[in-house]
């Protein structure tokens, strides 16, 4: 990538995130990167997440902009919606991210340079690879259960990545474009799966850096049993191509 400093969207999906919200902006403003941007794509926040957004926005000077959905209708959606948005603005790299603080922005660095410095077209904040870690608050079977579905995952679909349902990502704007968002069809955590493998499937090369993910303090996790199931399903029906 041939700019010195390529503008670089962070794409934050929101629903009842107003305790992390403004920590989470200060935090990646305190990482002083020059043309780094946020995106706040909020699903109608019931508990005003979107008017906080709104005043980040307003005081941001320009490097902070407001999506604002009318419903809840998942994190696939939202990331496309947003990911589609940085791309029209010129993004020259997207990276996801979730609001809970669970993502340590002091990757973020890391993660632009391994995409402008070799043939990624994908770096993932990676929990295990050397270097890596879960939370320590996590309970052993939550522990097991994320170790088991990236084996699950892998075995079915073949990735080769060590953290195949990673959440934290950076991606090239062309790589991006090449897996076709508008047709993503996973909507819950399996829209992490199924980019993967379109990226995988074109050809593209994924690293991955080390990060420690922390547990949310404020707010409730958006993880349910239907989201639990389509991502048990969806590798094999990427898998057979139905």
């Amino acid at each position: 990538m041939a700019e010195a400093h390529p503008k670089v969207v962070v794409v934050v999906p929101t629903y009842n995130e107003r305790e992390n919200l403004a920590i989470l902006v200060g935090r990646l403003g305190e990482l002083g990167m020059p043309n780094l941007h946020v995106l706040v794509v909020d699903d109608a926040s019931p508990d005003g997440t979107g008017d906080i957004a709104d005043k980040l926005a307003a005081d941001s000077g320009g490097t902070l902009t407001v999506l604002h959905r009318t419903e809840k209708d998942g994190l696939g959606r939202a990331y496309v919606a947003g990911m589609t948005q940085a791309l029209d603005n010129g993004a020259d790299i997207v990276i996801q991210m979730d609001a809970d603080l669970s993502h340590p922005h002091t990757a973020i660095p890391a993660m632009v340079e391994k995409l402008t410095t070799t043939r990624a077209s994908v770096v993932l904040g990676s929990r295990y690879v050397p270097g890596g870690s879960t939370a320590s608050e996590w309970p052993w079977h939550r522990k097991a259960l994320s170790v088991w579905a990236n084996f699950y995952v892998n075995a079915i679909l073949g990735l080769n990545v060590k953290d195949a349902t990673a959440g934290f990502k950076a991606w090239e704007a062309q790589a991006l474009r090449k897996v076709d968002l508008p047709s993503v069809r996973s909507n819950g955590y399996s829209f992490q799966v199924e980019m993967n493998y379109r990226a995988v499937r074109r050809g593209m090369r994924i690293s991955e850096v080390p990060i420690r993910f922390e547990e949310r303090v404020e707010g409730m996790s958006k993880m349910s049993l239907d989201v639990q199931l389509e991502s048990a399903i969806l590798p094999w029906k990427l898998r057979f191509g139905s």
